[in-house]
């Protein structure tokens, strides 16, 4: 039996996931946390085969989450789920250390295959996520948000959904003169001047919702 620890903010989603998996009879949910705190706390315990973990928790990023399991328990393979596609963050989580990445929209079965795998040491790989892989291995053209580091990249997505650098530094509990060394060198990477021009690039490359 497949011992699952669902990581997600949303008790609906959590117990959504719970009713999908309760459908194979080789996964048991035995834990869920609401939050990044308890999602590593949790998974210290030495009690699951694999963690679901959503990419967007309240408390600390989803992403810093999976570095820090990486470190703790680095044999606890972490399953990412997200609300957004592969081609925006799937790449980056794993690079991070993910053992999967999957998105809220994949199908149900896909979850599960997803945690059977993991769990087994393989990792779950996508046909989309398969293609962006290939092309940040491979040498195909990049995009310029993937050349920047996670923290560069999460300060570039809360800027561009008009964070202010206080607001940014809260968010990721650092400081603001951090927050502006991390603006400086994405706007050097990215080749860009303002934040505008960042904004700009987020909307247009569904980094962010435009409606908000």
């Amino acid at each position: 039996m497949i011992r699952v620890l669902i990581a997600d903010d949303h008790a609906i989603v959590r117990q959504g996931l719970k009713q999908i998996l309760a459908e194979s009879s080789e996964i048991t949910v035995t834990g869920e946390a609401a939050n990044g705190v308890d999602a590593l706390r949790l998974s210290r315990s030495g009690e699951y085969d694999v963690v679901v973990l959503d990419v967007s928790m309240p408390d600390r990023n989803g992403l810093d989450v999976l570095k820090q399991i990486r470190k703790d328990v680095p044999q606890l393979p972490v399953l990412m789920l997200s609300m957004h596609p592969e081609d925006q963050l799937g790449v980056r989580a794993i690079k991070e250390g993910a053992a999967g990445y999957l998105s809220k929209q994949s199908a149900p079965e896909q979850l599960v295959a997803a945690i059977q795998q993991v769990a087994g040491g393989r990792k779950y790989i996508s046909s989309t996520l398969a293609e962006q892989l290939a092309n940040a291995i491979g040498g195909g053209e990049a995009a310029l948000h993937d050349t920047l580091s996670t923290r560069e990249y999460q300060t570039l997505c809360m800027i561009a959904s008009g964070k202010t650098l206080t607001a940014v530094g809260e968010a990721l509990k650092i400081s603001v003169k951090t927050v502006s060394v991390y603006r400086a060198r994405l706007l050097e990477k990215m080749r860009m001047k303002n934040n505008a021009e960042l904004t700009h690039y987020a909307i247009k490359h569904n980094l962010i919702d435009s409606s908000t």
